[in-house]
Formats: structure tokens, C-alpha cells, sequence
């Protein structure tokens, strides 16, 4: 009886080693990577579910947002940069989950802002908060559009990054 016991755990023990052998071998995205969070502007609470944020550096402005973001990269299909009066513009394409999230928190937030954080470069070193637009009317297409507090060049490395990781993650859900 124990030595089918023995067997037992050793066949045991193998399957866990090749489990993890296997699960080892994860798939990266190719080339670099953005990371994005939008969050929703909220009243101050004592719970600790939301802060305060300082967006655009030029001319800051204080926005009390919610610590959980409502969307992130892995809601993305696409990303890319428009030209727009007196500059660019960043236009962000959500998936059909991210795209009913930004439907909702829109319509129920109308007069509010939203609070985009954007972190790229090498290993994610640069980050920071890079809008707060004004939620003016229901967003039911799934595309953000707004204009970043950053330079064109920081602008195309987030956009490079952003393009991979959602080609990533669109990869990993099928």
C-alpha cells in the first residue's frame, strides 16, 4: 500500500515540475510596451477609494479621481496619433467591453472628468498623468480622443508601445 503511495507522489511531483516548466515559457509582447489607465473623477471619501491627482505639468490641475481605473491597455484595439489644431492629439480605440465601460461611466458622469495616466519607455520608466478631459456628452463609439501633455516624441513612443500591447493582449484573448 505505500509503495503506491511512493508511485503516486512521484508521478505527482513530475506532473507539477512539467507544469511549471511549461507554464515558465510565457508569451511577451514584441518590441516595447505602453501601459494606460483612465480613471473617473469622484467626490473626496474617508474610505480611501479615491486621491488627489496633479494633471499637466505647465499649468497643473487638481483632480480628485477614483484609485481603481475604470479602463487599461488590455481594453485596447488601437492607438494612434492625429493631427489636430495646434498639434496632435491622441485617439484610443477600446474593445466592445472597453467600449461599453467608457459608454457607461460617460453617461453617468457628464460635467466630470476623466483622468488618463500613461507610463512608456524601457521597462515602463516614464509615466505620468497625462490628461483630464471634461466629459462633455455619452462616448458610445469607444474612441477617446485628447491632447496629451507631452512631446510629439514621447507622444510616438507611446503610441508605439500602447499598438504593441494591445496587439498583445487581442492575441492572448483569442
Amino acid at each position: 500500500m505505500e509503495s503506491w503511495s511512493r508511485q503516486f507522489n512521484i508521478y505527482l511531483a513530475l506532473a507539477a515540475a512539467l507544469a511549471l516548466l511549461c507554464s515558465c515559457q510565457t508569451n511577451k509582447p514584441h518590441g516595447p510596451i505602453s501601459a494606460l489607465r483612465v480613471h473617473i473623477e469622484a467626490s473626496p471619501d474617508e474610505a480611501g477609494m479615491s486621491e488627489q491627482v496633479s494633471v499637466v505639468r505647465a499649468d497643473p490641475v487638481l483632480v480628485n479621481i477614483t484609485k481603481q481605473p475604470i479602463l487599461t491597455e488590455v481594453n485596447l484595439v488601437g492607438a494612434k496619433i492625429i493631427d489636430a489644431p495646434g498639434g496632435f492629439a491622441i485617439n484610443i480605440h477600446f474593445d466592445e467591453t472597453g467600449t461599453w465601460i467608457l459608454e457607461q461611466y460617460t453617461a453617468a458622469n457628464t460635467g466630470r472628468h476623466l483622468a488618463l495616466f500613461g507610463e512608456w519607455g524601457d521597462k515602463l520608466i516614464n509615466g505620468r498623468w497625462l490628461a483630464a478631459p471634461l466629459i462633455t456628452h455619452r462616448i458610445a463609439d469607444g474612441v477617446l480622443a485628447f491632447t496629451p501633455d507631452m512631446s510629439r516624441l514621447e507622444a510616438d513612443e507611446f503610441i508605439l508601445g500602447l499598438s504593441n500591447s494591445a496587439a498583445f493582449y487581442n492575441k492572448e484573448s483569442k
